[in-house]
């Protein structure tokens, strides 16, 4: 499924949260889908479950996945709700960087096109006209 980076100062169940948040995103997990059980995807990485059921609690809290008792994880089919605090969030950490790509002398020609290949690639812009 992927590889983690054990070396990494980031701790590994955030490693995992991000890369099933990535595979969420680029829908190769696709609504609804059941996740590796615990103990499977343990014994598959090679780490402790407890990790592995602590990074499935974040993304359960985060709303990118469910779970059924006695079922397992799924992938949530509202992805897409609107946090409002997350996307405030997102934005604030957004406009830092930019400013900062900016005063290094990245074009916003240059952004804009970074923009359009990741909404190209990553399914992006779920409510195009709300921004323009």
């Amino acid at each position: 499924m992927f590889e983690l980076d054990i070396r990494s100062r980031k701790p590994i169940y955030e490693q995992l949260v991000d890369k099933l948040k990535e595979l969420i995103i680029n829908e190769v997990l696709k609504p609804d889908e059941q996740l590796p059980s615990v103990r499977t995807l343990a014994q598959q990485l090679t780490i402790n479950p407890n990790t592995i059921q602590k990074a499935y609690r974040e993304l359960e809290t985060q709303g990118f996945i469910y779970s059924v008792q006695g079922r397992g994880s799924f992938v949530n089919a509202n992805t897409y709700v609107k946090d409002t605090e997350k996307m405030a969030e997102v934005k604030s950490k957004l406009e830092k960087l930019i400013l900062e790509a900016l005063y290094l002398g990245i074009s916003a020609e240059d952004l804009y096109s970074l923009i359009s290949e990741l909404e190209a690639g990553k399914g992006g812009g779920q409510n195009d006209d709300s921004n323009k």
